[in-house]
């Protein structure tokens, strides 16, 4: 069936960054969502393609639906046609047991391996910057299937070693030798999964199974793979690039714009010339 595509003129970043986000969601997953752009990716998808999806929020609410986007994950609207609605412990626990399919987390630096530091930039004992700190980042990145990461794409953000690894990616060093060596041999019968993609301001990015380097699978509009490429401190692999990331559609920019975020809280509104 054709899918009516908004023209560049109807959407926005965020647009393009939440309608990615939310394409990574399958139907019947049970998935794990923080506060901001994330949450109306997966509740766009419970609106369209997934309607059957579980959403966990952080604060501890599980199997939310509210109607319109919550301004946190401890706001009270996401108790609205909820399961149940309880705290972090319960919430966590259902990741640790096992349940979590998707979680959709933040980072300050990636590296090619995956790798995700939201700690600090510099020596961590003394750091040129201190950053907010993991959060629930290792957590849900550990004990979710897949993890999905929104980023901000600057060549200091996409970088050849990350200052701090606040969340393990495909391969780590091991200690105290410094070897390389696989997330499944480092988290042995507790692996999972780990990393399945970065969505950047820049384009979308996924991870080899084999040797589990990340490569740029399409690019944002105004973007090539070469000038991507460029935005990296390491050597991206730019051979698999499969096109161009598709727009959003007219019928997710009405779940986003009039349904879901009306207020724009997080998603601002493209204001149309004329």
């Amino acid at each position: 069936m054709e899918r009516n595509y908004a023209t560049p003129e109807e959407y926005g970043l965020p647009d393009l960054l939440c309608c990615a986000a939310s394409r990574e969601v399958k139907d019947n997953e049970i998935v794990f969502a923080g506060t901001g752009l994330p949450m109306v990716a997966i509740m766009l998808a419970q609106k369209t393609h997934a309607p059957n999806l579980k959403l966990i929020f952080e604060a501890g609410t599980l199997d939310g639906r509210p109607p319109q986007i919550p301004t946190s994950v401890g706001d009270a609207r996401c108790e609205m046609g909820a399961s149940r609605s309880s705290g972090l412990h319960d919430a966590f626990s259902v990741a640790q047991r096992g349940y979590v399919d998707l979680g959709f987390l933040g980072g300050a630096e990636v590296d090619e391996y995956g790798n995700v530091n939201t700690t600090c930039i510099g020596n961590y004992l003394e750091p040129e910057l201190r950053l907010t700190g993991s959060g629930g980042n290792p957590d849900i990145n550990s004990f979710a299937r897949r993890t999905v990461f929104i980023m901000v794409h600057e060549k200091r953000r996409f970088t050849e070693q990350v200052s701090y690894i606040t969340s393990p990616g495909w391969k780590v060093k091991k200690w105290p030798e410094g070897t390389l060596v696989h997330r499944k041999e480092l988290y042995g019968s507790a692996y999972r999964g780990g990393p399945s993609a970065v969505i950047s301001t820049a384009g979308v990015f996924r991870f080899d199974d084999e040797t589990g380097r990340i490569y740029l699978d399409t690019c944002h509009r105004g973007n090539t793979p070469e000038q991507i490429r460029e935005m990296c401190q390491f050597d991206l692999d730019i051979s698999r690039v499969s096109g161009e990331t598709l727009p959003p559609t007219r019928e997710e920019l009405h779940f986003i714009h009039s349904v879901l975020d009306p207020e724009q809280i997080f998603i601002p509104k493209v204001k149309q010339k004329g």
